[in-house]
């Protein structure tokens, strides 16, 4: 980390007082690793090693939390840390027992889990130098995520994402949050992690519907950044409907460049009024509300896109075209394009929320062509509802 610091004084004087002003200013810059690896937690790869930096005069200490259903998928998850950790113990030292929680959209609306955390931080003697070694799902990522960069200001975080969408956009960038007051993310923390190692193998035992999210993802990023990738999206969609491993890993490895690309050479802490990479996600975020949980997120996101892709479209951004491409990737990827509470979508008030979590004015991010996007500043509900209704005519009103 590197940082540059630069201050000065400014005096005015006034008849009636005098006002001193010091205006500071300062950059940090980060840098984390993404490793891509197979059979991370195999006390002969060196990946999880390498990217830990040498130990002190004491190795460091970690809490390891691990998500339940990453262990009930693949039985030995919390054994394999344990001896990983055992066999380089000169390196990183598990303080206690390994927390195991529970996964899924519900873990970051319960505040306990994170008290949970803050408590073993507390009760085991960790640092702000110490780590919190997550391996699990996105939730459990963004949930524990959070606690470790409230712990002590900001603890160290040694990410593991077990899922497609977490290996290629949540668990690579540098936000966590949790959900609080029914809304989405409402309470977080802008925190990069001290690194991330992708595991391949865990995509081997997901569900289907775990890596459909993850190609929706792909979509929307391609769709509005990156067109060669989306035409190969387009013309792979059967193999990746099969869940094709060489397919899957080239999605991922894409998937999370053009993410990475995004956050090295944007706004990665999102100071502006733009979110350019969260194309589909204004009615996602709704849906996702709406349904508690029941839709997944890259699964809301599939739906977002469908019907932003439609208005976009019909606004003339987009070729009708290159419209039916998007839908039809995404639906022969198997993803649905609707959903009822698609239909129940308070429009306005999606937006309004929208605008609130980013703050300054209403932007939303469109594709103008494959590859390509634009921010729009006002939605034309009335045009919104007729692509609502559009997609319902498509399902037949039934989600797929």
């Amino acid at each position: 980390m590197l940082l540059s610091f630069r201050a000065h004084r400014a005096v005015c004087y006034s008849a009636r007082r005098v006002m001193q002003k010091i205006q500071q200013s300062f950059q940090v810059r980060y840098s984390y690793p993404v490793v891509f690896t197979r059979r991370a937690l195999s006390v002969e790869n060196e990946a999880l090693r390498a990217v830990l930096p040498p130990p002190g005069r004491s190795p460091h200490k970690a809490l390891l939390v691990v998500d339940s259903g990453v262990e009930a998928a693949r039985p030995g998850t919390v054994s394999g840390a344990l001896d990983w950790a055992r066999a380089n113990s000169d390196v990183l030292v598990l303080a206690g027992e390994p927390l195991v929680v529970a996964g899924g959209e519900a873990c970051k609306s319960r505040p306990e889990l994170v008290e949970r955390v803050h408590g073993l931080v507390r009760e085991r003697g960790l640092c702000r130098q110490s780590f919190v070694w997550i391996i699990g799902g996105g939730a459990v990522l963004d949930a524990c995520g959070y606690a470790a960069a409230t712990a002590h200001r900001g603890m160290r975080v040694l990410r593991m994402p077990t899922t497609l969408l977490a290996q290629n956009d949540a668990g690579i960038g540098v936000k966590n949050g949790v959900n609080v007051l029914g809304r989405k993310n409402f309470v977080g923390t802008f925190a990069p992690p001290f690194a991330v190692v992708n595991d391949l193998d865990f995509l081997e035992t997901l569900e289907p519907r775990d890596l459909r999210s993850g190609m929706a993802e792909a979509v929307k990023v391609a769709a509005i950044k990156d067109a060669g990738f989306f035409g190969w999206l387009h013309a792979e969609r059967a193999r990746l409907a099969r869940f094709d491993s060489e397919a899957l890993e080239r999605l991922a490895l894409r998937c999370a460049e053009l993410h990475l690309e995004h956050i090295r050479s944007g706004d990665p802490f999102e100071t502006g009024s733009s979110r350019p990479l969260d194309f589909g996600h204004w009615s996602a975020h709704g849906l996702e509300q709406a349904t508690g949980g029941e839709l997944r997120h890259g699964e809301a996101v599939a739906v977002g896109i469908a019907l932003d892709s439609l208005y976009a479209s019909r606004m003339g951004l987009l070729g009708a075209p290159e419209a039916s491409m998007v839908l039809e990737t995404l639906s022969d990827m198997g993803l649905s394009l609707f959903h009822p509470a698609l239909e129940s979508l308070d429009i306005p008030g999606a937006l309004c929320e929208f605008q609130e979590h980013i703050g300054g004015e209403l932007t939303i991010t469109l594709p103008s062509g494959l590859g390509r996007k634009v921010e729009v500043h006002e939605v034309d509900a009335s045009v919104m509802k007729e692509c609502v209704r559009e997609l319902a005519r498509r399902a037949g009103g039934i989600e797929k």
